[in-house]
């Protein structure tokens, strides 16, 4: 690329110069590509890999000099020979001549660069609206990355790293780049080359630890193997990056979401740092969004813009707060540095005043805001107040513009009129009473709704528990959902009249555990809790299809509705699935399996006396299930529950992890006496049946677990406040930071095993019906499912949701398309070869394609895989007979696939036999006669199979025609001869021609008419390939069957017509005779001998309709010539292809290994 000139002192240092003249100089790095100067260009190849030096300096750079000065300037520089030829030949005839007018020196060198800049600024001018804001530098680093590793422009590069790969004991120092989809590493060291490639969807575990001899590594584990890096210059930024790429990787397992660029940033700035890519920056915004609103429980679309230091007034005990402001584009959000001191967050549409105070010594850069509520909040010691002030100013103005449900708070959180009577005087009721009281003062007192200042004792009061009447609405507003409620008002009544009379198998499952959801509460007892119920389900269910509906949801939301309205138990059900508990109740509930892994590791940690007893029961994964997915709600009393709720919305997930470890550690020396998992898991039943809340005013609810238990001793009874307070004394130290690092390093296990388990299932499904061992079909799955997912990273524009639907069967969960089998088929099947693999390929895949939809699972493939690779010779040859019989060509999809399904039912009709194929015409066979020619081109036994597939040609032929002697027509009316006409495409009968002959009255199998309608309207024939004659030994039999072949692959009217195709001129007399029918051919010495060529033989225009033969005709045909018997059952080495197709997988433009590549080296 053309660069802005820079001086350059020593123009032959580190150089070899290849091109010169006399203002130009054309030079190449010493140490790249072959020939790289001895040991001076080991070394300097060395270096600059090792060094960052300019992003591992472009290979090939043009200098200027005018002939009297000792200066050169770089005026440009390529990563190849063929960008930098370019540019050098684009001066000699553009500049060359015009520079010699010029008398001055300093003119010239003027002249070129201003001409250079010129360039520059119209490329740029040219390219703006490509412009992806990546540094010139970057650039070239990715453009290593391309050619290095052969990946195309479809995979993007993130960043590049310089570290230290260990091969065994042996350190090799270079750059580890990470893409969206891979981990690559390269090496250069004095000639000696290594390459990696892993992909992140392969990889099992990613973590950053200490060894003895390095004190921090990162290790990168796949199934087959661990690699180690270290001496990074910032180990932690490339962990981070690491670990987000390796989990957009597993949601792209999960769920079929792969990545896409958010291209709103803000443009790069100048004082940026050289080495950020667009891609690097959008990623770390990401990260500081999740984590914002994970932080303030904001909905999954809030993004944020920035953060800034600054002091916060709290009015409730008159201090400035040190912490950081949050602006995003809907929410001002505030968190105090010490985490339990204060946090804030107040919607833009709350705000009503944006105001800059005075500045003081007291009170620097002072920000006023003001909400409708009559809030005002001080904030101070802003560093670019006026910068924020217009960034919060350009968020209200697109708020404003929105128009937003004003919701009216209810009376249980401003009524005042409540009183406690003497005469009604009840303990309970008394002490539910003061914590109303309690919670009213306090929000006098913080402020009332999203606008609160939250502080550690609003966390005490949860922990003494939510009032009864006022737990909906807390709910709603420490859960975030009434943030999502608030701006999408009428959104639950349109879900709900959509979903109205709509049945799938999420409103089965729902209608089946109606019943089943708190069945011991009054509430459900009745139709009206039922059908509230049901809405509120089902309108999720619409919401969000990926989750649908799962076991345990209907539990949680019916306590939703028990102190919420529909439409707030809809959007609570939300927060709780999308936000506070990701992935809990998908068909797989990964997020309960993620979470029972984190509540593992969490044991081990906090009661490491009991861990190894609970394992060895198994009774950690039993009772976290239980536990986490209806939040303790089906194992514990239903007053008790609700105050565990309470807890979660305020808290989080990690209450959760603090009360199971503490129900746990409460019965430790039961649990460790226990001698297998039923008697510790009666130990844990009891106790949690025990667990009561003296203080609820509810009436007395039977527990439906303690029903079923058995009549054991009762338990103790136990306080769930103080359980709860217990749980936060002895285990409160867990923070939500450390539980996400977790939950990272349990989710890539999780998944991997989940793909695992499936692959398992799958082989044991299909592996009765094919001949391939377990071995063979496991590592088969592992290259169709690559197959797909290189289609996700390159696919372009494909609808990846219809290959990929983790809710469907093992066997149909990945489904590729025709164009992924053409890179299967060339690797695995025996039939392929490099040269005219593709329209076999498509044949092939029509035929697997039973339903017509243009994909073909599993089964379908190995169906296929298995005739050609161990089905006898019939089978094979009735594959490649009815890959001919099939329609070769769609002219639109939904036409093809109407034809397809249509013969697919025609066969599937009739049994499976030889009897019930339809014939092949000759535009078919002609079809067929080309495939067999292709197939052989790259054979050992090339000739020979020729001259069998001529003969074996010849002797169908002969077929044909005698056939057709059979047929005799009878008379015909007008109509079925205009039916025919028009279905044949023929002119009418004043414009008669050859094409049009007398039909055959033969009777014809069912649906054989609709079979020859579907050829003739769609099949196009391929161009043949040349026949070339070359002499050789053959007798005069031979001589005469290959003629008689070679003449049905042409015509005389187009041989006649091109003169130019020589090689057939002695063939061009062999031509379909109007007379007498017949195939003629002229003598053919008794040396020629047929041979399929690359070129191309346009094909016949004039077909015999009349002409046909039949499977069984075929088949005894090729049984005559032993060559074609001999080449349709050699044996396949089936693990062979495998390991060669694991071996040469094709990625990019090069050859790669499969997964997980070794490190390859080369002199």
């Amino acid at each position: 690329m053309w660069i802005n000139p820079e001086d350059v002192l020593l123009a032959s240092a580190l150089w070899i110069t290849e091109r010169a003249n006399p203002y130009f100089i054309l030079q190449k790095r010493k140490g790249h590509g072959d020939g790289g100067g001895g040991l001076a260009g080991l070394l300097v190849g060395t270096m600059d890999v090792v060094l960052d030096s300019s992003a591992r300096v472009a290979p090939y750079r043009i200098l200027y000099q005018t002939p009297d000065s000792l200066v050169y300037w770089i005026i440009a520089h390529g990563t190849s020979r063929k960008e930098i030829t370019e540019h050098w030949e684009w001066l000699e005839h553009n500049l060359l001549q015009t520079l010699s007018i010029f008398e001055n020196e300093n003119d010239i060198t003027t002249f070129v660069k201003g001409k250079v800049q010129g360039i520059i600024a119209e490329y740029n001018k040219n390219q703006e609206f490509k412009e992806d804001d990546d540094t010139d530098k970057f650039k070239e680093a990715i453009a290593k990355f391309r050619k290095l590793f052969g990946m195309p422009e479809e995979e993007k590069l993130v960043n590049y790293y310089s570290c230290s790969y260990w091969k065994g004991k042996v350190p090799r120092q270079g750059w580890l780049y990470l893409s969206i989809n891979h981990v690559c590493f390269y090496s250069y060291l004095l000639g000696k080359e290594a390459k990696l490639v892993v992909r992140w969807a392969d990889i099992t575990q990613l973590d950053k630890s200490a060894t003895l001899l390095l004190p921090e590594v990162i290790r990168v584990s796949t199934r087959a193997r661990h690699h180690l890096f270290s001496v990074f210059l910032n180990i932690n930024e490339t962990f981070q990056l690491a670990e987000q790429l390796a989990n957009i990787a597993m949601r792209q397992l999960l769920d079929n979401k792969g990545f896409e660029q958010d291209r709103s940033l803000p443009k790069l700035k100048r004082k940026s740092p050289q080495k950020v890519s667009a891609l690097k920056r959008d990623l770390d915004a990401r990260a500081k969004s999740e984590r914002y609103r994970a932080l303030f429980r904001l909905p999954k679309d809030e993004k944020l813009d920035g953060h800034t230091d600054c002091t916060l007034w709290t009015p409730f005990n008159k201090r400035h707060i040190l912490g950081q402001m949050f602006v995003s584009t809907n929410y001002i959000c505030f968190n105090g540095k010490e985490e339990t001191v204060c946090s804030l967050i107040i919607p833009l549409r709350e705000v009503t005043i944006v105001e800059k105070a005075d500045s003081s010594n007291v009170l620097p850069s002072p920000l006023s805001i003001s909400t409708k509520n009559r809030m005002t909040f001080l904030f101070a010691n802003l560093k670019d107040r006026d910068f924020l002030v217009q960034r919060i100013s350009d968020f209200l103005q697109q708020t404003t513009s929105k128009i937003y449900l004003e919701r009216e708070p209810t009376g249980s959180l401003t009524s005042s009129d409540d009183e406690v009577t003497l005469r009604d005087f009840n303990p309970k009721l008394a002490k539910e009473f003061l914590k109303e009281q309690a919670w009213k003062n306090h929000l006098t007192e913080y402020g009332q709704g999203v606008c609160m200042y939250r502080t550690e004792k609003t966390k005490d009061l949860v922990l003494q528990g939510i009032p009864e009447n006022m737990r909906g609405e807390l709910w709603l507003l420490f859960s975030g959902a009434i943030n999502e409620m608030v701006t999408h008002p009428g959104y639950y009544e349109d879900l709900v009249e959509k979903s109205m009379g709509q049945y799938n198998l999420a409103t089965e499952e729902i209608e089946r555990d109606l019943h089943r959801s708190l069945p011991e509460h009054p509430a459900f007892q009745n139709e009206m809790g039922i059908a509230a119920l049901r809405r509120v389900l089902t309108a999720y269910a619409f919401r969000n299809p990926n989750i649908g509906y799962c076991q345990a949801m209907n539990i949680v939301t019916s306590v939703l509705l028990l102190y919420a309205k529909e439409e707030e138990a809809f959007w609570l059900l939300v927060a709780l699935c999308e936000r506070m508990l990701p992935d809990y109740y998908n068909t797989r509930v990964v997020g309960a399996l993620v979470d029972q892994g984190v509540f593992e590791e969490l044991a081990r940690e906090y009661v490491p006396q009991l861990y190894d007893c609970m394992q060895d029961l198994g009774v950690i994964s039993t009772i976290s299930l239980s536990w986490f997915l209806t939040l303790f709600l089906s194992v514990m009393p239903f007053e008790s529950a609700v105050v565990v709720v309470d807890c979660f919305f305020y808290e989080g997930i990690k209450v959760i992890f603090q009360l199971a470890l503490s129900v746990l550690h409460a019965n430790i020396h039961q649990l460790l006496g226990c001698k297998d998992d039923g008697e510790a898991m009666t130990v844990l039943g009891r106790y949690l049946d025990s667990v009561t809340n003296k203080d609820s005013t509810l009436p007395p609810i039977p527990h439906l677990h303690s029903l079923l238990t058995d009549n054991g001793e009762p338990h103790p009874e136990v306080d769930i406040f103080k359980l709860v307070r217990s749980s936060y004394e002895k285990f409160g130290s867990i923070r939500a930071d450390v539980i996400e690092q977790m939950r990272f390093k349990q989710r890539l296990r999780v998944i991997q095993t989940i793909e695992d388990t499936t692959k398992r299932n799958v082989v044991r499904t299909i592996v009765t019906e094919t001949p391939f061992g377990i071995d063979e079909l496991e590592e088969l799955f592992v290259l169709f499912k690559t197959e797909h997912l290189t289609s996700c990273y390159w696919g372009g524009g494909t609808n990846l949701s219809e290959r990929h639907d983790p809710s469907l069967p093992y066997l149909e969960q990945y489904r590729i398309n025709v164009e992924q089998f053409r890179g299967l088929f060339v690797l695995l099947f025996p039939w392929a070869n490099e040269a005219h693999s593709d329209p076999l390929a498509a044949r092939f895949f029509r035929l697997l394609d039973h339903n017509g939809d243009a994909l073909i699972n599993f089964r379908e493939f190995i169906s296929g895989l298995s005739v050609l690779c161990y089905g006898d010779l019939t089978d094979k040859l009735k594959i490649l007979y009815k890959m001919h019989v099939l329609p070769v060509k769609k002219l639109q999809t939904s036409d093809y696939r109407h034809y397809l399904k249509i013969w697919n039912q025609d066969s599937k009709s009739n049994p499976e036999s030889t009897k019930n194929l339809p014939k092949l015409n000759q535009g078919q066979f002609i079809e067929l006669c080309k495939t067999l020619y292709s197939m052989f081109s790259e054979d050992l036994a090339e000739q020979e199979l020729y001259h069998a597939t001529a003969t074996v040609t010849s002797l169908l032929l002969e077929m044909g025609e005698v056939g057709k002697m059979f047929c005799c027509p009878g008379p015909r009316s007008q109509d079925h001869e205009d039916r025919d006409r028009d279905r044949e495409g023929c002119p009418p009968p004043d414009r008669p021609t050859a094409d049009c002959s007398a039909r055959s009255q033969e009777p014809a199998e069912p649906g054989a008419f609709q079979q020859t309608r579907l050829n003739e309207t769609l099949f196009t024939t391929a161009p043949l390939q040349d026949v070339r004659l070359e002499e050789d030994q053959s007798s005069p039999k031979e001589a005469g069957t290959l003629s008689s072949a070679a003449a049905m692959l042409t015509s005389d009217d187009e041989t006649k017509d091109d003169t130019s195709v020589s090689s057939y001129s002695v063939l061009s007399a062999g031509s379909h005779e109007l007379d007498d029918n017949k195939l003629q051919c002229e003598d053919i010495a008794d040396d020629t001998v047929l041979r399929g060529d690359r070129g191309s033989l346009p094909h016949s225009t004039s077909i015999d309709k009349d002409w046909a033969i039949t499977f069984e005709q075929f088949l005894a045909s090729v049984l005559t010539e032993h060559a074609l018997v001999q080449y349709f059952e050699k044996p396949v080495d089936m693990l062979a292809r495998i390991t060669n197709a694991k071996n040469m997988r094709k990625v990019g433009r090069t050859s790669l290994s499969f997964s997980d590549y070794e490190i390859s080296l080369s002199a």
